[in-house]
């Protein structure tokens, strides 16, 4: 079984509900990134959306943007990206990595090729940002091999017939965007998260992990009473954005949020 299936299946056991942070490779230097990724976990993550730098992230607000530049600035690349989860494995085999990040690093290094280097990093599921169901085809062939999941999107105006595509098309669990914009967005509306998540719940048997506009334990909190995961991201970047020349700084504020974001949504279920 995908590690991201397990993380699901335990969770509703237990009723708790899946709290999946994001960072960005690289940022704010390749040679932190896993201990990033460790801090996280001890903190309550369940599952790990890592991001992999790249020059135009179209469906990102500024705070990831700049996150993608200071990355780059460090060369960082998909192969460095795919280094890290190598490393971080050789101590951590349980917590699921998804891998999120745009077509066109990809499609450079081949759909076989970043398949099995994926598969050798040991990545459970690829979030491919700009890749709809429809154009998926080779890609999620090569992953599947793998046993490697595709993930999709899905927004609050994705209308009936497109949403049953993506639901025919998608793995592991769909990522809910709450909000109408680019990542780092404000405005929550949990009446309208619910409304849509009942909708799509119709439609598949999939795990609802909502994204976008999630900054601290009480909106997290409010997002796990009808969702089935939390991703937070802007919030954690900015921590690393706010600390740049104080690493120790960055790793205590990621703990410190992710803490009370888990003790919230705990509470809350």
């Amino acid at each position: 079984m995908n590690r991201v299936d397990r993380c699901f299946k335990e969770l509703k056991v237990t009723g708790k509900k899946a709290l999946i942070p994001y960072i960005t490779g690289g940022d704010p230097r390749p040679g932190l990134t896993v201990e990033l990724m460790h801090c996280l976990v001890e903190n309550g993550a369940d599952i790990i959306e890592l991001g992999v730098p790249f020059t135009d992230p179209m469906a990102d607000g500024p705070v990831i943007q700049l996150a993608c530049e200071r990355a780059l600035a460090h060369n960082t690349s998909l192969r460095d990206v795919l280094g890290m989860v190598k490393t971080f494995r050789e101590t951590n085999k349980k917590t699921a990595v998804v891998l999120m990040g745009y077509l066109n690093p990809i499609e450079v290094l081949g759909y076989e090729a970043f398949s099995e280097l994926a598969k050798e990093a040991d990545i459970d599921a690829v979030l491919v940002v700009d890749m709809p169901p429809e154009e998926s085809a080779d890609l999620a062939d090569m992953l599947s091999k793998q046993n490697i999941q595709c993930i999709f999107l899905m927004a609050p105006t994705t209308p009936d017939y497109r949403a049953d595509l993506i639901c025919k098309h998608a793995q592991g669990y769909l990522y809910y965007v709450s909000v109408k914009g680019v990542t780092g967005s404000a405005a929550l509306d949990i009446d309208d998260v619910k409304a849509n998540l009942d909708r799509i719940r119709a439609k598949t048997d999939l795990p609802l992990a909502v994204g976008f506009g999630i900054k601290d334990g009480a909106t997290a909190a409010a997002v796990a009473k009808v969702a089935d995961g939390v991703i937070v991201g802007s919030a954690l970047v900015n921590c690393v954005a706010r600390n740049i020349n104080n690493e120790s700084q960055i790793k205590q504020e990621l703990a410190e949020i992710m803490t009370q974001m888990r003790q919230a949504m705990d509470a809350a279920v």
